[in-house]
């Protein structure tokens, strides 16, 4: 174990993800209490930054979720006062949080993700982009995910199942971010690789997959916000039933994007078992996974042999390997 230190814990914040982050950011304190080190919870709002330097923290564990934790805002101010932080950098969270430059990067890199078509709510009212979802479902095919391009916990994602349904679902992602992706449904199996910096990498920047977790919600076959956050809602299973050919295909698609986006520390990437084609399908990368009880990460750490002690002490020694 390292050497007692002042921790910053972030959680709370403005996102609607608040409510997540505050308990994720519970388990966090009390581990690092329980570990021995002295910790500084912080919600933070209009009062962080002159708390943080008041309290002199030597480091911050990122708690964050959504807006200003994910999106590469506490992190540069972070970097401008020299503090250390857990997870991702700036860039490396710029990247991921934004769904659309994601999918273009992993498009590009040959990484397979659902074809999709991006499309700005400013350019529906001025300049007729809506005369173009009926190519947009010619090409893409329905049923179609509605999701924010920026955001995370399942919020705003919709479904539509036919033309019909899309409008409402459309107007209901905007309603979360300006910016929306209309993505090719896969129907399969939810799939995710969380994924840590290995201690055993001398050079610092080898990255190791967990146990794949696959989410199977008992009541709805989309898995929503609802699903993922209310006990009872999901059978989670880790390590997920897959053929050993496949799991090792997951965790190797997660761990060329983590490498993609210029992920640290540790992140979580989303994957479906498309059902028909057992292909793989890259969705998104979470750079502040959920730390919560029914979160995936710790559940995947839990299924390596990694108590969730050592999981906080392993995410904490890696702001310091930057």
């Amino acid at each position: 174990m390292s050497a007692p230190r002042r921790v910053a814990v972030l959680k709370g914040g403005r996102s609607l993800e608040r409510s997540v982050s505050l308990r994720s950011g519970a388990q966090v304190q009390d581990a690092l209490g329980g570990l021995g080190h002295e910790v500084i919870a912080l919600d933070v709002g209009e009062t962080f930054v002159p708390e943080l330097i008041e309290r002199d923290a030597e480091v911050a564990f990122v708690a964050l979720h959504g807006r200003d934790g994910e999106d590469g805002t506490v992190q540069g101010l972070l970097e401008a006062l020299a503090i250390p932080y857990t997870g991702s950098g700036q860039a490396g969270c710029m990247r991921a949080t934004d769904k659309v430059l994601a999918k273009l990067l992993m498009r590009e890199a040959g990484i397979p993700t659902p074809p999709f078509h991006a499309l700005r709510e400013d350019s529906i009212k001025e300049l007729g982009a809506a005369a173009a979802l009926e190519r947009i479902k010619q090409d893409i095919g329905l049923p179609l995910v509605v999701k924010p391009a920026k955001g995370g916990s399942a919020l705003g994602v919709k479904f539509a199942r036919d033309a019909e349904e899309l409008p409402k679902a459309m107007v209901g992602a905007f309603s979360y971010d300006r910016t929306i992706l209309l993505e090719r449904y896969v129907r399969g199996r939810d799939l995710a690789v969380s994924l840590l910096e290995d201690p055993g990498d001398s050079s610092g920047s080898g990255v190791m997959a967990l146990p794949i977790v696959e989410a199977v919600p008992r009541e709805e076959e989309f898995y929503d916000y609802e699903s993922r956050y209310e006990i009872g809602m999901t059978t989670f299973v880790c390590p997920a039933e897959l053929p050993p050919e496949t799991t090792a295909r997951a965790q190797e698609l997660a761990v060329r994007v983590y490498e993609l986006l210029g992920c640290h520390g540790l992140a979580r990437v989303d994957l479906m078992l498309e059902r028909d084609t057992e292909k793989l399908w890259v969705l998104e990368t979470n750079v502040v996974p959920g730390m919560t009880e029914t979160s995936l990460l710790p559940q995947a750490a839990d299924a390596a042999g990694i108590t969730f002690e050592e999981l906080v002490e392993r995410i904490l020694a890696s702001a310091f390997s930057r």
